[in-house]
Order: C-alpha cells, then structure tokens, then sequence
C-alpha cells in the first residue's frame, strides 16, 4: 500500500491539511497572548473558554448536516467562511487598521468553521478509503500534522510579533486555495437520503442521530477509553511541566545547564522530532501484528512512560521514558484510529466523528483537573493517580477489541460484498 494508491480525496486532503496547519501553527497557539495584550488575562481566558465552547456545540451541529446533506457542501461552506474570516482578521491587524473584537469575533469564526467540517472531513476519509489503507492513510495524516504544527511554532514564535499582518495574509491564501480544492477537486463520498423535514423536524432528527450513538455501547467505551489515554499526553505541559518547574533543579545537559521548564522544552522537542523520524518506518514494521495486542501493549508503554514523567526528575530517566512513550504513541495512534473508523454505520458517520471529537476537550479537562489536585497532593499520590487513568483507558481497550475486531471484520466483509 502506498500514497499513490489512495483516493484523489484522501490526498487533496493531506497536503490541503499540511499547508493549513502549517501556516495556523504561526498564528494560533498564540493567540492567547494577543488577547491577554488587548484585553487583559482574566478576560482573555474567558474569551478562550468562549471560543472552545462554541466550537464544541458547532460540531454536533456539523456532524449532524454533514450527514444530511452530504461531506462537500458542509466543508465548501465551511472553507469559504473560513477564508472570509481569516481575510477580515487580516484587514483587522493591517498596518492600516486594528481591530482585537473584530480579531476575536473571526476567532470564533473560525472555530464554527472548524466544528462544521471537522466531522465531515474525517467522515469523508472513511467514506474512500479501505480498512487496509486507513492505518498508513492515519499514520501518514499524524505525522503530516505534527510536523507541520512544530515546524510552524517554531517559525511562528520569531514571526508573530512583528509580522501578524503578514502571517493571515499567508493564512488567507491557504484557505482560498483549501476553498478551491473542495469546489473543483474533491469529490462528494456520501450521497444523503432526501428528506422534506422542517426546521423542527431537523432538529429533533439531530437529537435522534445523537442519541443512537449513545447507543451504541461499543463506541462509548471505546470514546471513554480514548479521552482517558489521550489525557495522558496534555499532562506534560499541564501537571508534569509545572511539577518540573517547582521541583527540578538546574542539572547539567550536554553543554547546558537546564532547569525544569527548559526540561519539559527538550522533552516536547524530543517528541516530536521523533514522532516525525518514526512515522516514516514504524508503520511498515508493524502491519505484521495483531492490532489488539498493538493497541493494548501500546497504550500501556504510553502509560507507563507518563506515569515515570510525573515523578522522576533525573533527566537520563525523562528522556528515556519520553522515547518509549514516543514509540508507542507512534505505533497506537493509527490502529487507534482503524479502529475508530470501524465503528460508525454509513448514515451516521459524522455523527459519530463529531462525539468523538470531544475526546480532545475531555482530556484538557482531565488534564486541568490534575492540575489543582497537584496543588494539594504530593507527587507520589499525583502519579499513581496519572498511571491509574491511564491504565483504566489501557483495560478497557483490552476488554473492548473482540468487539472492535468483530465490528470490523463485518465492515470489511461488507466492502468486499
């Protein structure tokens, strides 16, 4: 299996996806502190909260329509908006004109765009690709991402000061050309039944899609199990890097000599340096094994390695056990996700998608969470409770894939029918 052999989709759609995230990365992760500049911290993290929680409601809203009226129009509408938001935050930071509540309402803009077509877009992923293609298409969509949102930080953190005009100007330009490629070049993968329901009628058909997910058991736990070992990986910059930073004196590192906060620096660099090494030889290596044992023995390593971070503050150990964890991560998250891809019927797809987007706000939750209780705790009882999450998320994984691997081989029996 190769990039080649993918649908025109699935390929319009990592390179689109490279380039956008590539160009935000510059942009949005600081943001905060652009907000903070204009209207204080305090109203900054409210405005933040605001902008996550509608993003959150919009996806519901977006999995449901993109389930019926189809994949396209939701990510063509979805893009245009997106263009017209980031060309107005563009003309609100020019050296013309400045305009931060303008700035943050596009914000929230593009947070409705993302919750719109977020569903449809891993929906339609699904919807053209095979069961064996989809842990090379997912490994190649993590490492794709990950390195365009480190190579962007880093060029972001010396451009965005200076330069912001600059940066949307980039960032409108990518997304006029993501708007461009779903009009002319991606083709529609789910055709929806047609249905004359009213305005209430959509609406109490949105409750009814949503709560035949709640449903279905299987996914729930299965969503459960992926928000407990998903939380494990916002610990670093949450509960580890601020214990680093209190508790971890200056060691020598090399030809340094660095502190706790400069640890959890090298520690995240390590990451993704080598997320971005292992990604290009891992998945080869392991299509040979069985994706229970894969998901389960990787989620356990991925524990472990986390559960030691929150404890030690030897540095062999912390980059050591970061490059255990690394592997793992490397090695579960495209299984994660095959498996993932398994789950949902055809007519409720991005329904499905959207529920399971949550999972990235119910592990910053989590992760919040241990942060106040690691105001009061010692850090022995911090990291047992870290390592129990995370092992809690590894034991329902290995109670729940005989049912996965029987979803998906009636998938794949369907498909070869």
């Amino acid at each position: 299996m190769r990039f080649r052999d993918f649908h025109k989709n699935i390929k319009i759609r990592i390179i689109e996806s490279f380039i956008s995230r590539f160009i935000g990365s510059m942009i949005f992760p600081f943001m905060s502190i652009y907000l903070a500049v204009h209207f204080g911290a305090k109203i900054a993290g409210l405005l933040l909260l605001i902008n996550v929680g509608v993003g959150i409601g919009i996806n519901f809203i977006g999995g449901y329509f993109a389930d019926q009226f189809g994949r396209k129009r939701i990510m063509l509408f979805a893009e245009t908006l997106r263009f017209l938001a980031f060309v107005t935050m563009m003309i609100c930071n020019s050296p013309w004109f400045e305009s931060p509540g303008i700035t943050f309402a596009m914000m929230t803009v593009n947070s409705i765009c993302w919750g719109l077509a977020g569903p449809a877009n891993q929906a339609m992923l699904i919807d053209v690709s095979t069961p064996p293609q989809r842990k090379l298409m997912y490994s190649i969509t993590y490492w794709a991402n990950n390195l365009s949102i480190a190579i962007g930080g880093i060029i972001g953190a010396f451009l965005f000061k200076d330069y912001l005009f600059q940066l949307f100007l980039a960032l409108s330009v990518a997304a006029a050309i993501a708007a461009l490629l779903v009009a002319f070049f991606i083709e529609e993968s789910y055709a929806p039944v047609d249905s004359d329901l009213t305005p209430g009628g959509h609406v109490l058909q949105l409750f009814s899609n949503y709560k035949k997910v709640l449903h279905d058991k299987l996914f729930v736990m299965f969503t459960v199990a992926g928000v407990l070992i998903l939380s494990m990986e916002f610990q670093l910059t949450n509960y580890i890097g601020i214990r680093l930073s209190a508790e971890m004196e200056t060691q020598q590192f090399l030809f340094w000599e660095i502190d706790g906060v400069q640890t959890m620096g090298f520690l995240r660099s390590e990451n993704t340096i080598l997320v971005a090494i292992l990604m290009l030889f891992i998945t080869r290596w392991t299509q040979t094994f069985k994706d229970k044992s894969t998901l389960v023995w990787s989620c356990f390593f991925f524990t472990i390695g986390y559960g030691v971070l929150s404890y030690s503050n030897n540095l062999v150990i912390l980059f050591v056990m970061m490059a255990v964890l690394t592997v793992a991560e490397v090695i579960r998250v495209p299984v994660e996700n095959a498996y993932m891809a398994s789950i949902p019927p055809d007519d409720a797809r991005s329904s499905y998608m959207a529920f399971n987007g949550l999972k990235f706000n119910l592990s910053m939750l989590i992760s919040s969470v241990t942060v106040t209780l690691g105001a009061f705790l010692p850090s022995v009882v911090m990291t047992v409770l870290i390592t129990s999450i995370g092992l809690v998320g590894t034991m329902i994984y290995f109670m729940i894939t005989p049912g996965l691997d029987e979803r998906k081989s009636e998938v794949e029996l369907k498909q070869a029918g």
